[in-house]
């Protein structure tokens, strides 16, 4: 996994996520989750191509379960964009890069 992208746990979410001056990508995830794991290297790349753009923070639904219900997290992967502390897309389900691109740079425009 890349350098660039962090783990944050529920404790953390708000510092690290909502107040983050940067636009963050949340990815929603589980060791068990096929389809997280496929979109796993995506993500390393993305992490790379918006580096100082948009940050990419990943957390575990199985070891934190207070903010995946707070965002009604019901299916594994989904991803967040949060800008400015709110919700600005969000995907469930494995996609291409290609969508995953053009997800992040119609939240981050």
């Amino acid at each position: 996994m890349s350098e660039l992208i962090s783990h944050v746990s529920d404790d953390q979410f708000e510092t690290q996520v909502l107040n983050s001056s940067e636009p963050v990508l949340v990815d929603f995830w589980a060791e068990w989750c096929g389809p997280c794991k496929m979109i796993a290297p995506m993500l390393d790349d993305l992490a790379g191509t918006y580096e100082g753009k948009l940050k990419i923070a990943k957390i575990n639904v199985d070891h934190n379960q207070k903010t995946p219900r707070t965002y009604n997290v019901r299916g594994i992967p989904t991803l967040m964009i949060f800008k400015d502390g709110k919700v600005q897309a969000t995907q469930i389900g494995a996609v291409s890069k290609s969508a995953l691109a053009n997800m992040i740079d119609k939240a981050i425009a």
